[in-house]
């Protein structure tokens, strides 16, 4: 595998389980008590942030600086 592309992989994939995980905690939060949390809607506003963090991720992450060598 490329080199460069194991790195953004690596790098996005992180990212967008950061992203999975604020969500779920945001989400979580906006019920008053544990038992009133809508857990179909927990799971799927994290996918999608995190398939929205990945996507974003193409255009760039900061954290994997691009080799003018290769």
């Amino acid at each position: 595998m490329n080199k460069s592309f194991e790195k953004w992989s690596k790098a996005a994939g992180v990212r967008a389980v950061k992203t999975i995980a604020q969500t779920a905690v945001a989400t979580i939060g906006t019920s008053a008590v544990l038992s009133a949390v809508d857990w179909k809607v927990v799971i799927s506003a994290s996918l999608l942030a995190g398939l929205l963090s990945l996507l974003t991720s193409v255009a760039g992450l900061p954290e994997v600086k691009e080799d003018k060598e290769e």
